[in-house]
């Protein structure tokens, strides 16, 4: 799919592969989408000064706060939500331009799992609750 690393968290150590990658540098940001308890491996392989944007919650677990991987690397952890774009017109303007831009040039590439007409909203509902797809699952009308 084009990743330049891929750590399988399961038989790997996290923090250890990210320092790995980065140099002993550490990630500058991070992006997870998952939460719970795998946020403290993140924290330990961010550098310095890193931020680390939580935008969703798969994990069933509580997400702990990093403290003592936050108090000594001068980490932020924050949350973030799409409606802070789609709620202000003009990033929301922005971004649109930005990915119209992407997809026209072909830099952007949605990658399309499956596709259902609206009668097997049923099915299509179904296949996304089991995880089995890669890219996105497209309902047409």
């Amino acid at each position: 799919m084009g990743a330049k690393h891929v750590v399988v968290t399961q038989e790997e150590n996290l923090s250890a592969r990210l320092n790995e990658i980065t140099q002993s540098k550490g990630a500058r940001v991070v992006f997870d989408p998952v939460g719970g308890k795998t946020v403290l491996d993140l924290a330990d392989g961010m550098a310095v000064g890193g931020i680390l944007f939580q935008y969703g919650a798969l994990s069933s677990d509580p997400t702990p706060f990093p403290l003592m991987a936050a108090l000594s690397k001068s980490l932020t952890m924050r949350g973030y939500v799409v409606f802070e774009i789609v709620r202000d017109p003009i990033r929301c303007e922005k971004a649109k331009q930005f990915i119209l831009k992407a997809m026209t040039a072909g830099t952007l590439k949605p990658i399309i799992a499956k596709t259902f007409p609206l009668e097997k909203i049923v099915q299509a509902h179904r296949y996304l609750e089991s995880n089995a797809q890669i890219g996105k699952i497209v309902v047409t009308v």
